[in-house]
């Protein structure tokens, strides 16, 4: 500081020239008023403001008002619209936080049946490390459809109503968290497609059922829809549910990648009477789904309850959604369905990066495994376990493109589901206010007036274009690649850069497990994690044993 500015800060703070100056502005617009009848509303602006300057130097909630009266509040003008002001002027069209303009713009694309084609050559930097590119045939096939479709519930179990699902579907997102309007555009998207809207745990409302789209019923910890006052589960009203022709498959939740391991609790005053009525809950009373299922407390008794739900839903393709945390206590499920002979008819992989819900910071950033490790864990522990052949396997987590669902199923999966990806179809500009009820779309939000904005028609048509020019684009991928369906799909045939110099196929970096190897007790030459876990895992518990010396060793 100027030694002579550091003179007149002794006498008087230099940080408030601005309230200084508005207190002269007052004296003078209110001379001119009085004495020339002009300036009035200058008079009054000013005189807010002198007023606003005293009250900052008083308040105790903020230091900075304290410090910097009037122009104080510029920072936190600033800290509002940081967001817009990253996401329109600052970040790059490659940048993910949490997606891309160039993934967004890809969706919004795609979902108004615009031109989705990128002139002079990639934006992406393809000698960066993780790039990551699907190789291509001499001989592409043609293939007479995007219709992909894959059948669930034709494992053996007791599974009467095996369903045709689409590879591509809507991820579980509840009513209460997303809007009514959203809700119906995009049951009504999935109907007219042809593919499955999972409802999350949320249950059934009365917008999931206006247009009839396929549903698959997520079934929480709350249990809503088939739950008693106290919160246990309710056979009569589950089956109730379950029976209807709407819902074609039954998915039992047990965490979720946006905060894996955490409960939740929607605010009694959030507790709408359409919510309520969806959720069987008391209208205006703390709505608390815990952290842990009351059902089972075991693997063992967690199949048995698997086979329960299924066999009250009438034999519909029964299943289970997680994201992988212990990995014994994975392995303890695993050993749950060889004991018990029990299998579920799909396990949908739900990675830690993916969530719609609001959580807290730690558990989105640190808690969870990512889609890669988790699928891919899953998909070799039940090959392993000789399981595989009867267990179809979803996943979710930042999928958006055909590429993205190229990838996933190379890495195991059969079918893949999008949460945010559909958001965008609906319109969702990702300005992150899911959780303040403030969603300037109408996606994420119960009031009525900011719903409005959301034309269901519109956006149902958008969430229909979505689906079917993604699968379209996936077709071309699997043509050109010289496949005849995404089944055929590989790690063999994903490249990966993993330095400068250097680039590898997926299937010599990611962990492979034999058919039966963990049956055979093979696990000498297995990855770590199923030398020592596998046998300290048990169907009779969810906590794990201390492994051997010679494994830990080993």
């Amino acid at each position: 500081m100027h030694a002579w500015l550091h003179r007149i800060d002794q006498y008087f703070p230099v940080r408030y020239i601005v309230w200084l100056l508005c207190a002269i502005g007052l004296g003078l617009s209110t001379f001119a008023w009085v004495a020339f009848q002009v300036g009035g509303g200058l008079a009054v602006m000013f005189l807010f403001l002198v007023l606003l300057g005293f009250r900052d130097t008083r308040q105790s909630r903020h230091s900075v008002l304290r410090n910097y009266p009037i122009i104080g509040h510029m920072r936190f003008l600033l800290e509002f619209v940081r967001i817009e002001i990253r996401q329109y002027f600052i970040e790059s069209d490659t940048e993910a936080t949490p997606f891309s303009r160039m993934q967004r713009s890809l969706v919004y694309q795609r979902a108004k049946g615009e031109p989705d084609k990128r002139p002079f050559g990639t934006q992406l930097n393809v000698q960066e490390t993780g790039y990551e590119w699907i190789n291509h045939s001499m001989a592409p096939t043609t293939l007479p459809t995007h219709d992909f479709r894959v059948t669930i519930g034709a494992g053996g179990t007791s599974c009467t109503q095996p369903y045709e699902a689409s590879i591509f579907n809507i991820s579980a997102m509840s009513f209460g968290a997303l809007s009514a309007n959203a809700i119906l555009a995009l049951n009504g998207g999935a109907r007219r497609g042809g593919f499955a809207h999972d409802t999350g745990e949320g249950s059934i409302s009365q917008h999931h059922r206006v247009h009839g789209g396929d549903l698959i019923w997520e079934i929480g910890s709350g249990y809503f829809g088939c739950r008693n006052d106290d919160g246990t589960f309710n056979a009569e009203k589950f089956e109730a549910n379950a029976r209807d022709p709407q819902v074609r498959m039954i998915e039992l939740k047990l965490s979720q990648g946006a905060k894996p391991g955490h409960g939740g609790v929607l605010p009694g005053p959030k507790v709408t009477p359409e919510i309520a009525a969806a959720r069987g809950v008391p209208v205006g009373e703390d709505c608390v789904s815990p952290a842990s299922h009351s059902a089972f407390s075991t693997p063992v008794e967690m199949m048995q309850f698997i086979e329960t739900l299924r066999r009250l839903s009438g034999g519909k393709p029964t299943g289970f959604k997680l994201c992988i945390g212990h990995p014994w206590e994975w392995f303890g499920i695993c050993k749950a369905m060889l004991e018990t002979g029990i299998v579920p008819d799909f396990i949908v992989v739900d990675g830690a990066e993916g969530g719609t819900g609001a959580a807290p910071l730690e558990f989105t950033d640190h808690v969870g495994a990512p889609l890669q490790e988790g699928l891919l864990l899953v998909h070799n522990t039940l090959k392993g376990a000789g399981l595989r052949e009867r267990i179809r396997i979803g996943c979710a987590g930042k999928i958006v493109s055909a590429f993205d669902i190229t990838r996933a199923m190379a890495l195991g999966a059969d079918w893949c589901n999008s949460a945010r990806g559909f958001m965008f179809a609906l319109g969702c500009i990702q300005a992150q206010n899911c959780h303040t009820g403030h969603c300037p779309t109408g996606v994420t939000t119960q009031d009525p007036i900011r719903q409005q904005a959301l034309v269901v028609p519109d956006k149902a048509e958008r969430v229909y274009r979505f689906h079917q020019n993604t699968l379209e684009a996936l077709k071309e991928l699997v043509q050109a690649a010289g496949l005849r369906h995404p089944s055929e799909i590989t790690a063999h045939h994903i490249v990966r850069r993993v330095n400068e110099n250097e680039v590898r196929l997926l299937a010599n970096l990611v962990p492979h497990v034999e058919a039966g190897a963990l049956l055979a007790g093979d696990l000498g030459q297995q990855h770590n994690v199923f030398k020592l876990y596998w046998p300290t895992s048990s169907a009779e518990r969810f906590s794990a044993s201390a492994p051997a010396p010679a494994a830990v060793q080993g």
